[in-house]
C-alpha cells in the first residue's frame, strides 16, 4: 500500500483529498502547518507528498528546499493556487517532480499520482527487503530466505507497513489510521491488529532463527534483527 502525506492548512481540500485518496487504496497521512509536514516527512517513509506552497509557518518552498538539500528524494507533487509560470518553473526548479494548480479536476490528480509512481524510484517502491524478507509490491509475492510466504491481503498491507518503518516504533494507533482508516483509538480495534500482527509473525518468524517483528510494551511493534 503506498502511503501519501498531504500538506494543505485548507481543511476542506485535505479532508477531501484524503477521502478521495483512501478510496483508492492509498494510506493517507495529512499535515496543515509547513511545521508539521516538514516533521512526517523527516520522520515517517511517504511514496508522495502532495504540497501546498502556501502554508502557515515554513512555505512548501522552503520545506521542499530543505529535503532536497538532505537528499530526501521523496516524490513531490506541489498542488497550489498559485498559477503564475514564473511559480511553477521555481517550484519545479526547487525539487518538485510535478506541479498542479487549484483548482484541480481528482481525475487529474489521481492520474498524476499514478505516472509519479510508475516513473519515480521504482525499485525503491516496488521492492521492500529486509533480512531476507522480500516483497514485491506489484505481484504482491513475499518470501524470506526464498521461501514464499502464504499472508492474506491485509496481512501483506501490514508486513509492507512494517518494512516501510524498519527500525522506527509503530504504535497500534498508526496502524489502525493508516491500515484501518480509524483515527479514533478504542480497544476492540487495538484487538484486531494484535490478531492480525500474530498471524503475521507466525507466517514471518516462528520457522527462521531470527526474530524481525518486536513487541515494544506500551509502544507497540518494531522491525528490527536481533541484538548479538
Amino acid at each position: 500500500m503506498h502511503q501519501i502525506l498531504i500538506v494543505e492548512d485548507e481543511i476542506k481540500i485535505a479532508h477531501s483529498l484524503q477521502q478521495v485518496l483512501g478510496a483508492e487504496g492509498y494510506a493517507v497521512s495529512t499535515a496543515v502547518t509547513g511545521e508539521e509536514g516538514f516533521f512526517l516527512i523527516n520522520t515517517e517513509i511517504f511514496d508522495v507528498v502532495i504540497l501546498d506552497i502556501m502554508l502557515p509557518g515554513h512555505s512548501g518552498l522552503e520545506i521542499l528546499e530543505a529535503l532536497r538539500r538532505r537528499d530526501n528524494q521523496t516524490l513531490v507533487l506541489i498542488l497550489t493556487a498559485r498559477d503564475a509560470l514564473e511559480d511553477r518553473i521555481l517550484g519545479l526548479d526547487s525539487g518538485a517532480d510535478d506541479y498542479m494548480i487549484k483548482p484541480f479536476a481528482t481525475s487529474e490528480l489521481l492520474a498524476r499520482i499514478r505516472v509519479l509512481l510508475r516513473r519515480g524510484r521504482s525499485e525503491q517502491i516496488f521492492q521492500l527487503q529486509f533480512a531476507g524478507l522480500s516483497l514485491d509490491l506489484v505481484t504482491r509475492e513475499a518470501q524470506r530466505d526464498g521461501r514464499p510466504l502464504e499472508l492474506t491481503t491485509k496481512e501483506f498491507d501490514l508486513l509492507a507497513y512494517l518494512l516501510r518503518h524498519q527500525g522506527r516504533f509503530i504504535t497500534r494507533s498508526m496502524i489502525a489510521r493508516d491500515l484501518w482508516q480509524e483515527t479514533i483509538r478504542a480497544t476492540p480495534m487495538d484487538n484486531v491488529i494484535d490478531v492480525h500482527m500474530a498471524r503475521l509473525r507466525r507466517k514471518v518468524d516462528k520457522d527462521f532463527p531470527e526474530k524481525i517483528i518486536h513487541t515494544i510494551r506500551g509502544i507497540g511493534f518494531i522491525v528490527k534483527k536481533e541484538e548479538s
